[in-house]
């Protein structure tokens, strides 16, 4: 596999999704948690997709429940946390792992394509984020500390 374009994955509702759907569009990518110290991102990326989606911007959310039990939720939980909470409108999908052997086809791919800090291709906590190019191919890994207001500066760079 090359792309994002060559995945598929499940939506928070249960349906099968094509990645491909979104080819031609600049994605971030984040694994997400209701019950974390960074959850208030949830704010922050739902600025940048009001922002920046008529330009381009897909912000797509992955439930993780692999860090402290932060995400203990259903589909059903997490789509209202969601709604009522920051009111979110960008796609979310179906609760996933993102390290081990259980891990997401779609997150092997990516920490692959990017590695972390040291050279580390583990996901380190909730809200990791990664920015995937128009063409599908993987540009740039930012730590859960990085935030969407300091992202929006290399989200906007992308999209000009």
């Amino acid at each position: 596999m090359t792309s994002v374009y060559d995945f598929s994955v499940t939506t928070i509702d249960g349906k099968a999704e094509p990645l491909s759907n979104y080819r031609g569009k600049l994605l971030l990518i984040v694994n997400t948690a209701s019950k974390c110290g960074f959850t208030p991102q949830y704010a922050g990326l739902e600025k940048l997709y009001r922002a920046y989606r008529d330009q381009g911007l897909v912000v797509l959310g992955f439930p993780c429940d692999q860090f402290g039990h932060q995400e203990p939720g259903d589909a059903e939980e997490i789509k209202q946390f969601c709604a009522l909470n920051y009111d979110v409108s960008f796609p979310m999908f179906a609760k996933i792992e993102v390290n081990g052997p259980s891990a997401s086809p779609l997150y092997r791919y990516l920490t692959t394509a990017k590695k972390g800090l040291l050279g580390s291709a583990a996901i380190k906590w909730n809200f990791t984020k990664f920015l995937v190019a128009k063409d599908g191919s993987v540009q740039k890994r930012y730590a859960p500390t990085d935030t969407p207001e300091k992202i929006g500066r290399d989200i906007a760079k992308q999209l000009a």
